[in-house]
This record gives structure tokens, sequence and C-alpha cells, in this order.
């Protein structure tokens, strides 16, 4: 650290702790820790207890890894593929059918509202896939029947059947191959539900609760949520592989990073999501806190709603990404914590395009491609910003205003647009947005988790398009990506795309983000799950 920055950052950590011990003095809730629990801090509240109906990450952490398993999951460190709730597999020569084989012994929880009579089998995995694969499946239209993740890939063209073998061997076959199905299989969002406890709730006529009070075979089993305020779990002292975690996990639920970063301080939190750019080197300084971080496969960027005029029309599109200065935005929301984005994957993907073009800053062509397209001075257009922090956009908020600036330079008036999460999010669904600040962080290491979700037209009316864009072309190379399992070929066809995305600019790539954590440093196993939700079956306190 250069000395003549020492006395800054002294004036700054002191500020920074008296005023948290002035938030937590006005906070009205109490978290108790103990030495059997660990206490993290999260962002916001869950839209369910079920990640098959939602792809934000809030309900992945508080669910995918704590309540539920999948039949494969992935490797932390290195991205392979392992075994999950299934113990082997077999894929046939042409890449049409899946046989997995199910172990035997694991038991789901046994909770205040409800006690199995049987544990897992392959009857559990059949209901899990085809209650959002089968429109007829009782199930289906429970909660809203709406599945964004496996809408947005296409899988239920994609799946032909689930059959059951036996008690615990089952077979999926496949309509075409699909070079990135396993991969989907050991996501967040593909967890194994309880076949018993529906059809009970089922019986019982609130079928519904299968999504508010979870069954599930993970390391932690539900006990009890506060809206806005806290989640409580308690170990699952049968769960099938050998775990460290706490007896007793809280998620309190804190949606102001200040207060978050004040509550670590303090010992009232054990671990925080999405620490501030602002308070990294405050975290870094103390020898009570330990900062996490990774790459992130991740990315932010800006989208255009493609279904509305003006922005169904691609020389406005490309006129207003010229319009902002994406140098000055990294420097200022993201504070280095980041690489430029010129494309959809970021440099740890072995999709990456390193000699990729990139839009630059140029606000004279940015007006006289206005002009050209009839939009005059004063235009007024919408930005919409996340109101809650992630890593691909810590502050959306402040992108907007100073995007806003650049834009107000080329006769575009800007008005920020922000609601509550769940809100903000069912209305980007509706597609209500000129444009929206957002981005998307990888789900397993496959590129197919970056291009079909975010970009083809079939994901459109799952949500995760954004851009609500529809390209034919562009679905084709998707698609022919997905039938080899040649990389290199797969590589071909996606930096067609990349071209496409260039010409026809839906949205403008922004920042690949670093991934931060901040955890006290009593606490040892946590890591950074770069595919995915939070974990705790491994996280300890140190005596």
């Amino acid at each position: 650290m250069n000395l003549n920055q020492q006395p800054t950052l002294i004036i700054k950590t002191l500020l920074l702790s008296f005023s948290l011990m002035l938030m937590l003095g006005c906070s009205q809730k109490k978290t108790q820790i103990t030495k059997a629990g660990i206490t993290f801090c999260s962002e916001s509240s869950p839209a369910s207890f079920n990640p098959q109906l939602d792809t934000s990450s809030t309900t992945a952490d508080a669910s995918s890894h704590q309540v539920y398993d999948r039949l494969l999951e992935f490797n932390t460190e290195n991205g392979e593929i392992e075994p999950g709730l299934a113990s082997s597999w077999l894929v046939s020569n042409d890449g049409l059918n899946y046989t997995f084989q199910l172990r035997k012994g694991v038991k789901f929880h046994d909770t205040a509202y409800f006690t199995p009579t049987r544990n897992f089998n392959a009857d559990d995995v059949i209901f899990s896939i085809d209650r959002w694969r089968v429109n007829s499946q009782p199930y289906h239209d429970v909660s809203g029947g709406n599945y964004p993740y496996f809408q947005s890939l296409g899988l239920k063209s994609t799946i032909k059947d689930v059959t059951r073998v036996n008690g615990y061997r089952v077979e999926i076959s496949l309509y075409k191959p699909d070079s990135s199905f396993l991969a989907n299989l050991a996501t967040d969002f593909s967890v194994i539900l309880s076949a018993e406890y529906a059809m009970n709730l089922l019986a019982d006529g609130s079928p519904s609760e299968l999504d508010t009070l979870p069954i599930g075979t993970g390391p932690y089993k539900f006990v009890g949520y506060r809206k806005d305020q806290f989640i409580r779990y308690q170990r699952h002292s049968d769960y099938f592989l050998d775990t460290t975690g706490p007896e007793n996990l809280v998620f309190d639920i804190t949606p102001k990073s200040s207060l978050r970063v004040a509550k670590l301080i303090t010992g009232e939190c054990d671990a925080v999501a999405f620490p501030s750019q602002n308070d990294l080197e405050v975290i870094r300084e103390r020898e009570d806190l330990t900062l996490l971080e990774k790459p992130g496969l991740n990315i932010g960027f800006w989208a255009f709603n493609t279904s509305k005029p003006p922005f169904d029309n691609p020389k406005v599109r490309r006129a207003l990404a010229l319009a902002i200065d994406k140098t000055s935005l990294l420097e200022t929301v993201y504070l280095g914590q980041a690489t430029r984005a010129k494309s959809l994957v970021p440099s740890a993907s072995w999709a990456h395009q390193s000699n990729m073009q990139d839009i630059g800053y140029n606000p004279v062509t940015a007006r006289k491609l206005l002009d050209e397209a009839g939009i005059p001075y004063n235009f007024t257009m919408n930005i919409w910003a996340m109101p809650v922090q992630r890593a691909y956009n810590p502050n959306a908020m402040k992108m907007a205003q100073l995007m806003s600036t650049y834009l107000a330079e080329v006769g575009v008036t800007v008005n920020i647009v922000s609601y509550d999460w769940t809100r903000f999010r069912e209305n980007l669904t509706a597609g209500m947005h000129d444009s929206v600040l957002i981005g998307w962080a990888a789900d397993n290491g496959d590129p197919d988790n970056f291009y079909r979700p975010l970009l083809t037209c079939a994901a459109i009316p799952s949500g995760t398009n954004r851009a609500r864009w529809c390209n034919a072309e562009y679905d084709v190379l998707i698609e022919n990506a997905l039938k080899t399992e040649d990389s290199n070929e797969r590589r071909i066809f996606y930096h067609r795309a990349n071209q496409i995305i260039f010409n026809e600019v839906p949205l403008v790539p922004i920042a690949h983000a670093f991934q931060y954590q901040a955890v006290n440093s009593q606490i040892e196993g946590m890591t950074i799950n770069p595919f995915g939700g939070i974990r705790f079956d491994n996280v300890v306190r140190k005596e």
C-alpha cells in the first residue's frame, strides 16, 4: 500500500466503523450466534424455496445447496461433473440415451410438517423433471407454472422421455444430441424434490407448499422463514455424505451492503453476500476478516428491449452503445475489479474470443446514427437499474446515472427506473422496460449457459432474454454448437454468433467481474462457488 494513502485508509476505516455502529444501534433485528451455528448475511428475500421456479441467485443461495441435491454435481475447483444423487451414468454412442444409477439409502428431511415413509428413489427423479417438462403433470401449473431456466434452454423440446428402469435406475432419452445436457443436470435449478411429499400436499389441497415449505435430501432442512428478516435451517443428521457444517444455519436478510459489513465487523454475521466495492479495501486491512475473491464466470450488460420501437432498430441500438464510455463505467462502478467485456463469455471460458471486436466510445458517430434513424434531440428513454447488488453489476443505479450524462451529450434524456427486486424482475419479464442494466452469472462452465438463456428466441417467454431479441440465424448457430462434442467445432459456431451480436447490438457487454465474499477469519471451509449458489455443508468455526 502506498504510504501516502495510509492516513486516508485509517480515516475511512474509522468513519465506516462509526457509521456502521450507528446503523446497528438502529437495527431492530437481532440474530443469536452460537458455537453450533453460522449466520450468513444475505442481500434479499428469495422468491421461493424451489430454484426450478426462479433464476435469481438469491433463491439459489437460499435453497439449491442447502435444502436440495441434484443427480450430478460440479466440482467447484475444476468444473468437472461428479456423481450426486446418481452414483454413475452411461451415455449411448449416439448421444440420445442417458442411464443413471441412483444411490440407495438417501433419506429425505424429517420436519415438523412432513415425515417421509421411504427413501429417495427413481420416482422422485421422474416427478422432479416431469414437473417442468410435462404440461399435463399435476404439479406443472402449481406456483405459476413458469420454469425460466429450463424454458430458456428449450429443454422440453430436447427431452423425449424420462422412464423408470427400476427403483434405482432412470433413463432419459433425447430427441437430439445436446453436448451441454449433463452440465444442465448439475446446475442449481435441476434439484430433486420429494414425490411422496408432493402427492401428500396435492391430496390435502395445498400443493404450493411444496415450494414454500421445502423438503429435500440436502445437508440442511428448512426450519422457518420470515420475509425480509431471516431464514433458519437445521443440519440434516441423516445426510448421505460426510459433512462438517454447523448444526444450525441462519440467513440474516440485510439488503444494505454497509449494514451487512457492519454486522460482519461486530460478529452478528459470520459471512456476507456481495460486499460493496467501496468496502473491499477496508475488509482486506482487517485481521479479523478474510476476503475471498475469484474471477467470475459472469457478464454485466446493458440490454435493449428490441420488441419496442425505436429499440427494434439496430442503428438506434448501435448509436446508444457508441454514446457511452465503457472505460469510465469500469473505473467508476467496478473500481478496477472487473475486466472489459467484448462478448458474452469471459476469458475463463474455452469459447472466449480474444480478437472480438468491441464497440468503442464515439458520441459524434452516435448522434449521426440517431439522426439517420430519425431520433430527435431530447428523445427520452428509460434505463432500468437493478435494486440489488450483484458481482456482475455492484451498483446499477450509479452506472445508470453516469450513463445518463453521456447520453445527454447526444441529445437523449434518461429516466432511471427501479423497483423492489421481485417486482423489478416480474416487470422485466413482462417487457415493460426500454433498456435494463443487469447481467448473468454462469450456472455451469459450458458456454451454452450464456448463449442460449440470454439471446435465443426460446428464452424470451422465460424472461432470461432481457433484450427480447429473436434472430433465426443466431438460433441455428447455437443449436449446431450443441450437436457436437468437439470444442473446436463448437467454438467456430459461437464466434459466428458473436459477430451477429456485434452487428445487431441487442445488448452491450460491459464487464466480467470478480466475485467476492467476506467472512470472519474464524470461519473455515467457505469457498466461492463459480457455478452457482453458496454452500455451507463443510463450513466450520475455528475454536
